[in-house]
């Protein structure tokens, strides 16, 4: 019995080697940098803005140097959820990407009241 279960343990270890030191791959087909143009189509913010963004194993990083957090997951279909906020104005947008493209809306509330619109990215 011991020896059964040092041999599942071994099989076990050295699996997780292999993960472990086999070269790291993109985890779904929208990994990569993209640039995001977000719209303002009704309310007081600023009419457009341009971010750079990354996804990395589905996961949305902001590539900027503006104080601002943004949080989202792609999931495997291509629906996007990102919550983007700096200081007290916050926004969240929704929506689907392609390979190479993606679009939704947005809607965000701050001290200038709410806003929404729309956003379009395209793959760098």
């Amino acid at each position: 019995m011991r020896n059964s279960r040092q041999s599942v343990v071994s099989v076990a270890a050295l699996a997780l080697a292999a993960v472990l030191a086999s070269p790291a791959s993109a985890r779904t087909v929208y990994d990569g940098n993209w640039s995001v143009l977000i719209v303002t189509k009704r309310g007081p913010c600023d009419p457009a803005y341009r971010y750079r963004l990354s996804i990395r194993d589905g996961q949305v990083f902001y590539e900027g140097s503006a104080p601002v957090n943004v949080r989202g997951r792609v999931s495997a279909a291509g629906k996007v959820d990102v919550r983007v906020s700096a200081g007290s104005q916050g926004a969240s947008g929704s929506g689907r990407l392609s390979r190479a493209y993606g679009q939704g809306e947005w809607r965000g509330v701050g001290s200038m009241r709410s806003c929404l619109g729309t956003w379009s990215a395209r793959r760098r």
